[in-house]
């Protein structure tokens, strides 16, 4: 059994406003280190965030059990703020969390998956 067999790998899809970019940029330049902790505290790791200049972001983490790790951010009070602060960045949420309402993208192809599959 590999590690893969254990890790989900979440990637998700946002729409930062074009005007905002810099903006963005700016803000996570440097994040809070309360809300480093509290991700860090939920289990996700190797957590990415990709900006391209029409303002479409893609997001990648790893985790151990996404739900686990989505009701632990929820729950933390130190995202609240962060989360209030961010939505406004974001197109078409419908009031929704950043973190909650980011549609997620399925993934088609895993390099390790496949090669585990042939030394199996």
């Amino acid at each position: 059994m590999s590690r893969a067999d254990h890790l989900q790998r979440v990637c998700f899809q946002l729409q930062v406003d074009p005007a905002r970019l810099d903006e963005y940029r700016e803000r996570h330049a440097a994040v809070r280190p309360e809300m480093l902790r509290a991700i860090e505290a939920c289990g996700r790791r190797n957590y990415s965030l990709f900006l391209r200049e029409d303002g479409m972001l893609i997001g990648y983490y790893e985790t151990d059990d996404d739900v686990a790790a989505q009701q632990a951010l929820a729950a933390d009070p130190r995202t609240a703020a962060w989360e209030a602060e961010m939505a406004p960045f974001f197109v078409a949420l419908d009031g929704a969390r950043p973190d909650q309402g980011a549609p997620r993208l399925p993934e088609v192809f895993n390099l390790e998956a496949q090669l585990d599959a042939l030394d199996a």
